[in-house]
């Protein structure tokens, strides 16, 4: 029988045409999906009885999921890092293999967290919307050897975004549920509640689990210093989007960027899009062109391995065109 692998990963859907002669030579049949960024329990559903393994986004694979793809689905090869939108241990129970790539993404979101700090600290698009409105003000911006940055998180990306602020000469503090050095870097690792107090601008790169889900809430925005400023690139179930809507509209927070949202893609009425003092974006942290093909491959690979196939060998490239969704 031949093997049918299931296609749901919104990056790699639009430039599989370039790697079918892979999943041919393997005599492997690719469905894809009809997504724009995840598919829910009941889209699933719909697909799961008959497939062999899937190369997925941030699809819900929960237990019913699972137990109704099982036995005949046996590797979810996830495109990227983050694998909380799959019930692990039902993966583990029903012996389907779960794969991913860890660190795939580090530089290119450690890079947007630093322009992220940058954009508020300097005040750039709001100096520039002010004078195409014909105002001539100055903006009150900072340098950022002037302020703190506080990483709640500090695995590879947290330690990355770290090592970047450090070059600006900010002050440095970190946070995590594990014990762990800072190494090298002139800074602290300190207690969530003194982290949230003594930053300027707080970023979220944290995974998704019982502990970390809406850790940012009302409480604990409440102990942000007055002004601060709130950077997920991480999961957006991290925070409570509606005390974060509160926080932004009583000036108790100076601003937010958030490349992740509770529900994506972030809907048109979400009051986030009417305040002027927060950047949003889709989901995109993770831009970077020779990162995807890096992913593209292993995400074949470890799908093939799992399929019990030998990992292909990545076929060159001469340009890696963007992905638009």
């Amino acid at each position: 029988m031949q093997l049918s692998v299931l296609v749901s990963a919104p990056y790699m859907i639009p430039v599989l045409d370039r790697f079918r002669p892979t999943f041919d030579l393997a005599g492997i049949r690719t469905i894809v999906a009809n997504v724009q960024e995840r598919l829910s329990e009941d889209e699933l559903l719909s697909y799961v009885g008959d497939i062999d393994g899937t190369i997925c986004g941030d699809d819900g694979y929960s237990a019913k999921v699972l137990q109704a793809a099982a036995p005949r689905l046996k590797v979810i090869s996830k495109w990227g890092t983050g694998v909380d939108s799959i019930d692990l241990e039902a993966a583990k129970r029903l012996g389907i293999l779960v794969r991913n790539t860890p660190g795939a993404f580090t530089e290119a979101v450690a890079d947007t967290v630093l322009g992220y700090v940058l954009t508020f600290a300097r005040g750039v698009p709001w100096m520039d919307r002010a004078v195409r409105a014909g105002e001539w003000s100055k903006y009150p911006g900072k340098s950022l050897s002037e302020c703190t940055l506080g990483v709640v998180g500090v695995g590879r990306i947290g330690r990355a975004v770290l090592e970047r602020a450090a070059a600006f000469g900010m002050s440095l503090l970190g946070n995590d549920i594990v014990d762990i050095e800072l190494g090298g870097l002139t800074g602290r690792m300190v207690g969530l509640e003194e982290l949230l107090q003594a930053s300027d601008f707080v970023s979220l790169n944290c995974d998704l689990n019982p502990s970390s889900r809406h850790l940012i809430n009302e409480k604990t925005l409440s102990r942000m210093r007055s002004g601060a400023v709130l950077i997920n690139t991480a999961r957006g179930s991290v925070v409570d989007e509606v005390a974060l809507t509160a926080a932004l509209r009583s000036g108790k927070l100076g601003g937010a960027a958030l490349d992740v949202f509770e529900e994506e893609p972030l809907p048109a009425n979400s009051p986030l899009r009417g305040l002027d003092n927060v950047l949003l974006a889709p989901h995109n942290s993770n831009s970077s062109p020779a990162a995807w093909e890096r992913v593209h491959w292993n995400t074949i690979g470890n799908l093939f391995e799992g399929l019990g196939l030998s990992r292909p060998e990545p076929s060159p490239v001469v340009q890696v065109a963007p992905v638009h969704r």
